[in-house]
C-alpha cells in the first residue's frame, strides 16, 4: 500500500520515537495569515520595536504559532485515527521561535492502555519541537484515544505520571527579556502582575462566530490532516469538527480584554476540548487568575491562569455541573503560566 492509513492502537510500542515529517519553515506569512484568523493583539508579537524595547531583538512568533506548527506534525503518526484528544499536560516553551526558523517534531510513546470495549485504547506521548538547530523550542505531553484495527492482545497497561502543574522554577525566560521598561500605553492595557489576585475571574466580555472557511484555511495552515476537521462524512451528523487549537487561539485572542499584559505563553499545565465546537457557534472566553509566581527576569512576573471557552447560550462563568462534569455550553478549559509586567 503505497497511501497512510495513519495508526492505529496496535501499531505503538512503549518507549519508541516517531520522527514526524515534514519540516516547516516559517516566515512572516504564517504571522499575517495567524493575525488575520484570529483577533490577536499582543504587543510583543505585533511590534519589532515593542519587543526591543523588552529586550528582544525583535518580535517572535507569535506562541501558539509556534504550537500549532509542532502539533500539525504530529497528526499523520498520532491522531489521524483518533476518537478523541483527550488531555495536555507538562507543556513549556524552550525557546522563541524566530521568522526563519524551520520547525520539526518528534514525540516518544510513553504510555498505552488499551480500554476495555477492547476497540480503543490511549496512547500518550511526548512531543519536542526542534529548530534547524537541533534546538528543543516547545515540549508538551498529550494523551489521545485511539482506534484499533486489529484483534491484538491487550499490551500491558502503563499510564505515565505527570506534573500536575509545571512549577514556577521551570518556566523558561527567553533570553535577554526585560519589563522593566515596559509600555503600558502601546501594550494597550494598565494592568500589571500586582493587580491579578488568584481567584479572580474575568469576563473578557466579546465573542468570535466560527466560520467554516476559516476554520479550514487555519487547520491547513498548521498542516492538520485530522479528517474529522475536513472530511464531512467522518461524521454521523455531518458535520465538520472544529480543530481543538482553533478554538485554543480564539479564546487567548478574546482574552486581550482584560489579559493584555499576558504577553507570551511559557507553560502548559493541563488543557482540555471539553465539548465539540461546529461552525456557526460563537466563542466566548473567561479567566481565572490561578496563581502569581516572580522570576529573575527584571520586570518580568509569572501569572497562572485558567482560559475558559463557551459557546452561545453559556451562562456566565460556566465550568462544571455539581457532578462534576463540564456543561455542554463549554468548549475549553486550558491551564497555562504566561509572562506579565510588574
Amino acid at each position: 500500500m503505497k497511501t497512510n492509513p495513519g495508526r492505529f492502537f496496535e501499531d505503538y510500542t512503549l518507549g519508541e520515537t516517531i520522527r514526524h515529517a515534514v519540516p516547516r519553515t516559517l516566515s512572516g506569512g504564517e504571522r499575517a495569515l495567524y493575525h488575520a484568523l484570529y483577533p490577536a493583539r499582543g504587543a510583543l508579537y505585533s511590534s519589532d520595536e515593542f519587543a526591543r524595547s523588552s529586550g528582544l531583538p525583535a518580535a517572535p512568533m507569535d506562541d501558539l504559532i509556534a504550537f500549532h506548527t509542532v502539533f500539525g506534525k504530529t497528526v499523520p503518526d498520532i491522531s489521524l485515527n483518533a476518537v478523541a484528544n483527550l488531555g495536555y499536560a507538562e507543556g513549556r516553551w524552550l525557546a522563541p521561535v524566530w521568522p526563519g526558523d524551520t520547525l520539526r517534531s518528534e514525540s516518544a510513546v510513553i504510555g498505552l492502555k488499551e480500554n476495555s470495549n477492547g476497540k480503543t485504547g490511549v496512547v500518550w506521548v511526548r512531543t519536542r519541537g526542534l529548530n534547524q538547530r537541533g534546538e528543543a523550542v516547545l515540549e508538551y505531553v498529550r494523551w489521545v484515544m485511539v482506534k484499533k484495527n486489529r484483534a491484538t492482545p491487550a499490551p500491558e497497561a502503563v499510564v505515565p505520571k505527570l506534573q500536575a502543574v509545571v512549577p514556577p522554577e521551570a518556566l523558561v525566560i527567553p533570553q535577554g527579556l526585560d519589563f522593566s521598561g515596559y509600555d503600558f500605553a502601546l501594550a494597550g492595557e494598565r494592568h500589571r502582575w500586582g493587580d491579578y489576585t488568584p481567584g479572580e475571574k474575568i469576563d473578557h466580555v466579546d465573542g468570535v462566530t466560527v466560520e467554516e472557511a476559516e476554520h479550514m484555511l487555519a487547520t491547513r495552515l498548521w498542516q492538520n490532516t485530522a479528517k474529522v476537521h475536513f472530511d464531512a462524512t467522518m461524521r454521523e451528523d455531518g458535520r465538520r469538527l472544529i480543530y481543538g487549537g482553533h478554538v485554543i487561539s480564539l479564546a487567548r485572542a478574546l482574552s486581550f480584554n482584560g489579559l493584555a499584559n499576558a504577553q507570551m505563553i511559557v507553560a502548559l499545565n493541563a488543557g482540555a476540548h471539553a465539548n465539540p465546537c461546529f461552525a456557526g457557534d460563537t466563542v466566548k472566553a473567561w479567566s481565572e487568575v490561578l496563581d502569581r509566581a516572580e522570576t529573575a527576569a527584571p520586570g518580568v512576573g509569572a501569572v497562572r491562569l485558567r482560559l475558559v471557552a463557551v459557546k452561545q447560550g453559556a451562562a456566565p462563568f460556566a465550568l462544571k455541573d455539581e457532578a462534576g462534569k463540564y456543561l455542554p455550553e463549554v468548549l475549553l478549559d486550558l491551564d497555562y503560566w504566561a509572562l506579565m509586567p510588574l
